[in-house]
């Protein structure tokens, strides 16, 4: 399965951030990917940073993209993954939404919520585990990879690839916290023995990686900090090696006496 991830500046207009998932849709029309992933509230920007709170949002105008971005799965038979924020009876949340070709759109809910995201959001209570034809998926947003249960949560669901969209900035050039972040999601890629796939927004400073680590922790692709780009990488079901049939069987074994 051919994916791609694109990182760029998110902002707190929509018209600019759908301009920029537009273009990047395209670049992966002309590349046939499969599917292609973009970062936390990438359509709306991130609350307080890019608009003002949650509810600001114009949801009016997040209908209509949503259905050009249902066309565009449509005539490329491709899956989209897109960061936004979700109104459902009252209460906002910070979600993943996935488009897939000729189908419903599926969404997951962000649980890990502190700070910025307690005062803006309420906490979902979905797993987040969809599919991209015969691939299963796995969606974690942000905060969450630093919680090593919401993953094991995807391992016992068995699945092949799994996606964390950040948007983790800061005002100033922070590399420590860039480096810990990282450190995160190759821990994660290791101990569930799975394909993870991070993407990011970029401005002022990229405190997380857009990057793809195998399921041994190592880097297949990733993106130069604080740049605009896509990934793209080919991305096969390879049979485990030695390693990874360890760490596999020693994890179920765990899970089994738990």
């Amino acid at each position: 399965m051919r994916i791609m991830a694109y990182q760029f500046c998110v902002s707190g207009s929509m018209n600019q951030n759908y301009e920029q998932i537009e273009s990047a849709i395209k670049q992966a029309k002309n590349q046939k990917v499969k599917l292609l992933v973009f970062p936390e509230c990438a359509l709306t920007g991130y609350p307080p940073r890019d608009i003002g709170s949650s509810s600001e949002a114009d949801f009016t105008k997040l209908d209509e993209i949503y259905r050009r971005l249902q066309e565009n799965c449509n005539l490329s038979d491709m899956y989209i993954i897109v960061g936004t924020i979700v109104r459902e009876n009252g209460k906002y949340y910070d979600a993943a939404m996935l488009f897939s070709p000729y189908k419903k759109i599926q969404i997951y809910h962000k649980r890990a919520l502190w700070g910025w995201d307690k005062d803006n959001f309420e906490t979902g209570n979905n797993e987040g585990v969809f599919y991209a034809d015969d691939w299963k998926i796995g969606i974690r947003i942000c905060y969450e990879i630093r919680f090593p249960e919401f993953f094991r949560e995807l391992y016992k669901k068995q699945t092949d690839l799994n996606i964390v969209m950040f948007y983790d900035v800061s005002d100033y050039d922070d590399v420590l916290r860039y480096e810990m972040i990282k450190s995160h999601v190759l821990t994660r890629a290791v101990e569930n023995v799975t394909y993870t796939l991070a993407v990011n927004a970029i401005s002022p400073f990229q405190t997380a990686p857009t990057i793809l680590f195998d399921r041994s922790g190592q880097i297949l692709c990733e993106l130069e900090r604080n740049t605009q780009g896509l990934l793209m990488y080919d991305l096969e079901k390879k049979k485990m090696d030695f390693g990874e049939t360890g760490r596999k069987e020693v994890s179920d074994w765990l899970l089994s006496n738990s």
